[in-house]
């Protein structure tokens, strides 16, 4: 769920059936005149928020088929719910419909109130979250992050960012240099221990709340994987950057949490980092596909203004290590740019 509004055009043919089916809700009370947008995402869900006549207020997700499918939101809220972290009940359902009504977790995102005065609070609160749902791991509950699906992510980057977004076709060479790339990362990942993984905790899909705070949204493709993988969303978020030594810092603590835990981290701080920081590559070349997808293929332009930060992302890591020069070299060419060094590792 992001912060997108979307109003309800006059020729929506699936707002009669909404009303409809909330009007036939036994509870809670509803009223339907104060139906209004919540907001959209990057999918084709929507959301509009609802009063009841004690004031109080409700979500209603549309997930339109065969599009949409929310059974696995129905699925992961069960699991996540009952780990005892925040996220919305679920109080009505229509399967066929793509109808849900949903607990309101509020209207702030992190997103939205995040300044250096209260930043180490929120991240610190999320970090605990993290740690407490990823304590409940349990496989074969959620689907695999496999090999695969890791692959299919990485192949969005030189489809659609490279092949869509710059006109651009590799070379032969090139495209073996990049698949060395992601040979490499696809083996760190991999060789991770795996827990439940959101896949995109970060600031837009965490909400504020006084107590149990955070709320936690958009989980529907959680998967069970790599384990620093939510840690590399949140920390390396899209949407909001901070300084390389405050991520540490929160890195550090996370680590230090998870193993007081009993989580499976590496045990090597150092290593441990090497670990996130080869993950939020991996998650950093699928965004540049995937916001270079919402643009060329779904008209979402909003998204391109975020692509610099995480190409700054991309290139930060690769110059970091010696093993991933390929990819700077590669970068460069596709931007002409010219070439720099400085490895730190």
């Amino acid at each position: 769920m992001s912060l997108h509004t979307t109003p309800a055009s006059a020729d929506d043919l699936r707002l009669p059936e909404l009303n409809k089916w909330l009007a036939s809700l036994p509870a809670p009370a509803l009223k339907l005149d104060t139906l209004r947008p919540a907001s959209s995402d990057a999918s084709f869900r929507r959301y509009f928020r609802i009063d009841s006549p004690d004031g109080a207020t409700f979500i209603v997700m549309d997930a339109p088929p065969p599009q949409e499918d929310v059974r696995p939101f129905i699925h992961v809220a069960g699991v996540f719910g009952e780990t005892g972290v925040s996220v919305p009940a679920i109080l009505a359902q229509d399967i066929e419909q793509g109808f849900l009504l949903l607990s309101d977790l509020g209207s702030t995102t992190y997103l939205q109130l995040l300044n250096p005065d209260n930043a180490h609070k929120l991240y610190i609160d999320a970090i605990d979250a993290l740690v407490h749902l990823q304590i409940h791991s349990k496989p074969a509950v959620l689907p695999e992050y496999d090999r695969s699906l890791l692959l299919r992510e990485l192949m969005l980057f030189p489809e659609w960012y490279v092949g869509k977004h710059l006109g651009l076709t590799m070379t032969e060479k090139q495209t073996a240099s990049l698949n060395q790339v992601f040979e490499l990362l696809l083996a760190n990942n991999l060789a991770q221990a795996q827990v439940y993984v959101h896949r995109d905790y970060h600031s837009r899909n965490l909400m504020v709340l006084t107590q149990g705070n955070p709320g936690i949204l958009d989980f529907q493709d959680a998967v069970f994987g790599p384990i620093t993988y939510d840690l590399a969303s949140l920390l390396r978020d899209a949407y909001i950057q901070w300084d390389e030594e405050i991520v540490l810092d929160w890195a550090i603590r996370y680590w230090e949490r998870a193993k007081r835990a009993g989580l499976p981290v590496n045990p090597d701080i150092d290593a441990f980092y090497r670990d996130f920081e080869f993950m939020g590559l991996q998650r950093h070349l699928k965004i540049l596909g995937i916001f270079a997808r919402l643009y060329h293929r779904d008209g979402k332009d909003a998204y391109l203004k975020d692509l610099p930060l995480v190409m700054e992302y991309t290139r930060k890591v690769a110059y970091r290590y010696k093993e991933l020069a390929p990819l700077v070299k590669l970068l460069d060419e596709l931007e002409d740019k010219a070439p720099q060094v400085g490895y730190t590792f």
